[in-house]
């Protein structure tokens, strides 16, 4: 559906403006999308993040300020949400063979089944935006990352 239709504003001052309110309803809108198919397992957006980025350390352990470096949301409290992940058991802490000091975070057997689970129906939802093709999703990220400069 078309923006001036969603929001109920016929004009816009131009149309980069147009473009910069689509970009922020369109992500509030993706937000809520993701938010609700998330709660259903239990996580937030942004513990998914922090899981995810677990799963990319391949079994390798990482500390919080190489987590929240990451993260897609850099205000969120990369502690707390691992504190989270521990009580759930989808996230361990360890302590660095190299640095005793240092705690190092790492995912769980418990977490990459869940992750696993998650993947398959994501794939599923992804297919939802079917109304987009490669192509323009490539030209998207070449324009956001553009913006971004």
């Amino acid at each position: 559906m078309q923006l001036e239709k969603e929001i109920q504003q016929p004009k816009f001052k131009s149309e980069k403006h147009k473009a910069v309110l689509n970009i922020f309803f369109t992500s509030g809108w993706l937000g809520c999308q993701q938010q609700r198919f998330l709660k259903e397992h239990g996580l937030s957006p942004q513990q998914y993040n922090v899981m995810r980025i677990l799963r990319g350390q391949k079994g390798n352990p990482i500390t919080i300020n190489g987590i929240q470096e990451r993260m897609l949301d850099k205000s969120s409290n990369a502690s707390r949400l691992i504190d989270k992940l521990v009580e759930k058991n989808l996230a361990d802490r360890v302590i660095s063979k190299i640095d005793r000091r240092q705690v190092d975070i790492i995912i769980t057997e418990k977490g990459l089944s869940l992750l696993k689970r998650i993947d398959s129906e994501i794939e599923n939802m992804e297919n939802f935006h079917s109304n987009i093709t490669e192509k323009d999703a490539k030209e998207l990220n070449r324009i956001l990352d553009k913006i971004r400069g």
